[in-house]
């Protein structure tokens, strides 16, 4: 969640998926990882909450947020340098 909240977030200002709620980076990065879980479930054949327990989804989820926006604020700062 961490890699992949910095990821998106490196990329979150340059806007790539559009410009509608759908597109906004953070959005993506939470569909993406709904379709990982959604993945998840259905290679297990079991509950999600089976496998991961619901604090770990929910600091799961914080962590990626977080770090999505630490890797804007570094994809902002690195461009203004440029």
């Amino acid at each position: 969640m961490a890699i992949g909240g910095i990821g998106f977030g490196l990329i979150g200002e340059r806007r790539p998926f559009g410009q509608g709620f759908l597109a906004h980076p953070l959005v993506a990065f939470f569909i993406v990882v709904g379709v990982g879980l959604l993945a998840l479930r259905f290679a297990l054949a079991r509950p999600v909450p089976e496998v991961l327990s619901e604090r770990a989804l929910v600091l799961g989820c914080l962590v990626g947020a977080a770090s999505f926006l630490v890797g804007n604020w570094f994809g902002v700062n690195l461009a203004a340098v440029r």
